[in-house]
């Protein structure tokens, strides 16, 4: 629990003063033993709690319900109740603490509910312990490890810990605030699933699938058949060799970037002079991993590891719209059906087998504008990553520094 010499937090709103009020949470949640016993509540009902978003109808949230053959024993959540889930997360290893902001359910007998006192603000409960590092502190002390990992505490148990609140006023302003946040943060993550939503499909529908000739969605201005080829065609491999070129690396999510900037530890050898030269619109690929979409278009001039394969563009060949095809789903088949090796651990893409498989493409003025399109679509994933990674930060900033 964040420790401080007087209890007032390090931010606060304007016309709010005095110390937060230290007591035990039983003094601040009532247990609920409200059965389902007449079963006024169906299979249909039942509540499941996230860690991401909170109390969630199982049906709507999980596609199914997993509820047993009778929820007749199950306890009632009400709208408001706080509800103790003992099942462990990687973040939150003794259980989450949430607040039913939906509707009225049910639960399985492993979850403990609980109804606010009168001064309490339900929703604060809820903000109070979204701080993984208040949550694992108060729960800490009070949960026993059973033989089989499961984890021991009574209703009661889980409430004898202690807490530290402000008035009922300030609680309902603090969680306002970060309703408001919570609101924001997932407006920006919708807008981020459908782009990455819109990013699978065109990577299907702007490339010819099949036996397809041309694509079933295409940019305005382009017509006409696509063209046989053979990715032989369109690139050479590239076997320069260099020990002194910046390190680069390739990722199946970001392509070619620089290895300084992985965040992974640098393992490679020492004796770089068998690495291979990259250059600038060279597409590398990791052998092994090509099945499953390694590799990319550089913007760097660099070295790789001699497990990569290098390629350079040919004439009429635009390397930006190729790192593209290279991720289309029925192309990814491609690469693996012609890998060699007998299980998936040992796969590898050699440039000869490489070269041998055959593609459709479109005249080199179109492979440009798809390129583009993408890139575009790339750069606008990019803000809105940038933009959530910054709300979520600032969340976690709020959350530490506006409780006590």
């Amino acid at each position: 629990m964040i420790m401080s010499k007087e209890l007032v937090p390090n931010i606060r709103f304007k016309g709010f003063d005095g110390e937060w009020k230290e007591s035990l949470l039983n003094e601040k949640l009532i247990p609920s033993r409200e059965k389902n016993t007449q079963e006024v509540f169906s299979k249909d009902d039942v509540l499941s709690v996230s860690g991401d978003y909170g109390v969630v109808n199982q049906l709507k949230f999980k596609g199914r319900s997993f509820a047993g053959v009778s929820v007749a024993p199950y306890g009632v959540v009400h709208i408001n109740d706080v509800v103790y889930t003992k099942s462990p997360l990687k973040k939150q290893p003794y259980g989450i603490i949430k607040t039913n902001k939906g509707v009225d359910g049910i639960v399985s007998t492993l979850y403990a509910i609980y109804s606010c006192a009168k001064e309490v603000y339900p929703n604060f409960v809820e903000d109070y312990f979204n701080s993984d590092e208040r949550l694992n502190s108060y729960l800490r002390p009070l949960v026993r490890k059973g033989a089989k990992n499961d984890m021991k505490i009574s209703l009661e148990g889980a409430l004898a810990g202690m807490v530290r609140f402000p008035e009922y006023e300030e609680q309902k302003m603090i969680s306002s605030f970060f309703e408001v946040l919570a609101k924001e943060i997932m407006s920006v993550q919708t807008k981020l699933d459908k782009l990455y939503a819109l990013k699978k499909t065109m990577l299907v529908k702007m490339f010819p699938q099949g036996d397809a000739i041309v694509p079933e969605i295409r940019l305005k201005g382009f017509n006409g058949e696509w063209s046989d080829s053979t990715l032989g065609h369109c690139f050479d491999e590239r076997r320069q060799r260099d020990s002194t070129g910046e390190l680069l690396s390739v990722t199946i999510a970001d392509g070619v970037i620089r290895f300084s900037e992985s965040g992974r530890t640098d393992n490679s050898s020492s004796d770089k002079s068998n690495y291979k030269k990259v250059e600038i619109n060279d597409i590398a690929y990791n052998s092994m991993r090509m099945w499953q979409g390694a590799c990319g278009r550089s913007l760097y001039s660099g070295i790789v590891s001699p497990a990569y394969t290098v390629l350079t563009p040919r004439s009429n060949t635009d390397s930006l719209f190729f790192a593209y095809l290279f991720k289309n789903p029925y192309l990814l088949h491609q690469f693996r059906i012609h890998s060699q090796g007998l299980t998936s651990d040992t796969w590898n893409l050699r440039f000869p087998a490489f070269s041998k498989i055959k593609i459709r493409k479109p005249h080199v003025n179109e492979q440009i504008a798809i390129g583009r399109y993408f890139q575009t679509l790339d750069k606008q994933l990019h803000l809105y990553e940038q933009k959530l990674s910054k709300l979520k930060n600032l969340k976690s900033a709020f959350l530490k520094n506006m409780f006590v």
